[in-house]
Parts: structure tokens; C-alpha cells; sequence
């Protein structure tokens, strides 16, 4: 790709808004870039896995933590931090590369090459996701769906002066349950390739 395009995807859970986020990193030739960030921090930094993935997407405790200026003995912070520099490494060397939430509409704000994106779906279709992912009931799924989104809200929030979901913060939000997930990877993909012909 001669343009530097990144493309910023948020979503609501259970939306499958990962899944059309995959398509487009497939159907453009693009690294996507999601639990992969952590994975490529534990390697480089002797880390282990399974305990950054508990403070992955977490908003800060603000009862456990205690800031000094810009320094925070909050995990999550400092978990937040090496996402927003590998991010900003991965921009600073011109990388065009799909990456699925972590604030990255924030954090990569003045790139000209960012595309934002928010994919949301219809209650009752991301309740039928969940329940078929998980083999659980409808009841499991709603406090599923709930508990996910609103620690997605807060985390957010706590990093970014726009509210997560707010249309005004990104440059197209999409219903997947319009169009099935196919043709809303197909929607978008006409959406980009546009974009970038303006860059």
C-alpha cells in the first residue's frame, strides 16, 4: 500500500465487530493488530501472558492507584502505556496495519492516514452471538454482553475526552445486523478505499 492507512476498529461486544475487523485486515493485506499487541509486549519485555491479559481493556482502580504528575502505580496504566507505544511505533514506521480497540482512535488521533471506525448491533443478534459462542443461556449472555461493554465504556472514557459509542468520535459507525457480516466488510472496504484516495 504506498499510503499509510490505519484503520481503527471499535466495537460493541458482541457485534462480531473482531470478525468483519479480520476481514478487512484480509481482504486489504493488512497485520491485524488486537490480542497481538500483548503477545509481542510479553515476549519483548519478559512478561508473562495470562497476567496482562487480566489488565488488558481495564480501566484503572481508582482506589488502589495513586498518581504523581504522569507517573501512576496503576498496572493498567502502565499496561496502557506500552499498547499506546507500540501502536505509535508501529505509526512512526509508516506501518499500515487494522487495529481492534485499545483506544486506538485516541492515541492515534493525528495521523492522517486513521480511519475510525465503530461497529454496534442489534441487542437480540449479539445476545443469538454470545449465546452460540459460549453455550450459554440468554440470561448468562445479557449479564455477559453488559459487564463487557461497560468495562469497555469505562476504560475508554478514563483515556479519552469523547465517549466510547459516541458517533461523533469516529468517522462511520455501522449496524453489522443490516447488512450480515460479509457485506458490512464489504461496505466498509469501499468506505476505506475511498478514504485513501483523499489522503
Amino acid at each position: 500500500m504506498e499510503k499509510q492507512v490505519i484503520i481503527s476498529i471499535s466495537r460493541e461486544y458482541g457485534s462480531q465487530g473482531h470478525i468483519v475487523a479480520e476481514m478487512i485486515a484480509e481482504k486489504l493485506k493488512l497485520p491485524l493488530y488486537d490480542r497481538k499487541i500483548l503477545e509481542d509486549i510479553s515476549a519483548n519485555n519478559g512478561l508473562k501472558l495470562a497476567e496482562l491479559e487480566k489488565l488488558d481493556e481495564q480501566p484503572r482502580s481508582h482506589l488502589f492507584t495513586r498518581r504523581l504528575g504522569n507517573h501512576s502505580t496503576s498496572l493498567e496504566d502502565h499496561l496502557l502505556g506500552m499498547q499506546f507505544n507500540y501502536l505509535k511505533e508501529k505509526a512512526d514506521a509508516k506501518e499500515s496495519f487494522v487495529v481492534v480497540g485499545r483506544c486506538s482512535e485516541v492515541v492515534l488521533k493525528d495521523r492522517e492516514g486513521l480511519i475510525t471506525i465503530f461497529i454496534v448491533g442489534d441487542k437480540e443478534e449479539k445476545l443469538k452471538n454470545i449465546m452460540d459462542k459460549f453455550g450459554i443461556s440468554r440470561e448468562e449472555a445479557e449479564m455477559k454482553r453488559v459487564r463487557h461493554d461497560r468495562r469497555r465504556k469505562a476504560y475508554h472514557n478514563e483515556y479519552s475526552e469523547v465517549k466510547w459509542g459516541d458517533s461523533r468520535g469516529y468517522d462511520i459507525c455501522v449496524n453489522v445486523t443490516r447488512l450480515g457480516l460479509e457485506k458490512t466488510a464489504e461496505f466498509l472496504e469501499t468506505y476505506i478505499e475511498a478514504r485513501i484516495k483523499n489522503f
